[in-house]
């Protein structure tokens, strides 16, 4: 399987050093492209892979293209792309906003959509991944393997996308604003930067691991921890009597709206 990355942006190198790690496919039959001299020295030292600035050439001999440039630079490096891609080649695009409808142009262009999240860069990525109406369940498992060596993978319907988008495409972003509120408590609590720091993320990571091994529902285990009366009882009243969970769920819709709008144009 010969993979064209079109893109050498942050995203592209994580699935490609998960991937190469991984020995989801050989360096020799990678092919990273972009516009930065710089970034493709850069693969190419790391790596090992193939690069070039030349989309057309890169794409040509492609049985995976993966479209991971900056929605916005989609209309201007397509049209080369499209023409130059071979009548069975899967796209593969984890650009936000741009629908699969889209990219096949009304086409029988086979397109997989991947909503992946920044903690793939260390592994430990969610992404959702939602078939065109020309791809095949072979191509979703194509999307799976790539996503799968840089954390989880979930099949969605495309239109779902959005609904991932808001959870776990920005999802980071809730966390670590959790993580500042906890962090800035800390500080005027009195607890050494250091400290605080290493026991918060062991916190937000511990309490992750604990719900996914026992399976238990958030709910269940929350109540497990808040003793009647005691600290953590104060602490999520307090949460309640400020409608934090009403906020978190219209958060969530506000970025799923939003990425419906983007969608839209």
């Amino acid at each position: 399987m010969k993979l064209t990355f079109i893109g050498a942006g942050n995203m592209a190198e994580a699935i490609v050093a998960g991937i190469i790690r991984n020995k989801v496919v050989n360096a020799g039959d990678v092919c990273v492209t972009d516009i930065s001299t710089a970034r493709l020295s850069h693969f190419e030292r790391m790596y090992g892979v193939v690069t070039s600035s030349d989309n057309a050439s890169a794409v040509a001999p492609a049985d995976v293209v993966v479209l991971s440039v900056k929605p916005q630079v989609f209309p201007s490096v397509w049209p080369e792309i499209e023409s130059a891609l071979k009548s069975d080649a899967l796209v593969v695009s984890i650009m936000a906003g741009i629908p699969s409808k889209k990219i096949a142009g009304g086409k029988a262009v086979r397109v997989v959509r991947i909503m992946p999240n920044t903690p793939a860069l260390v592994g430990a990525g969610a992404a959702g991944i939602a078939a065109g109406e020309h791809a095949a369940a072979a191509d979703l498992a194509i999307a799976e393997q790539l996503m799968g060596a840089v954390g989880v993978a979930v099949i969605v319907e495309e239109e779902q996308i959005d609904a991932v988008t808001a959870l776990s495409g920005s999802g980071p972003a809730y966390v670590f604003y959790l993580l500042e509120g906890m962090l800035k408590a800390a500080e005027q609590m009195g607890l050494e930067q250091g400290a605080a720091r290493e026991l918060a993320l062991a916190t937000v990571s511990g309490a992750a691991k604990l719900m996914r091994e026992t399976g238990e529902d958030a709910d269940v285990l929350r109540s497990k921890v808040t003793s009647k009366g005691g600290t953590t009882a104060a602490a999520i009243s307090t949460l309640e009597e400020h409608r934090v969970k009403e906020a978190i769920v219209a958060a969530l819709q506000a970025a799923c709206s939003r990425s419906k709008e983007l969608a839209d144009g």
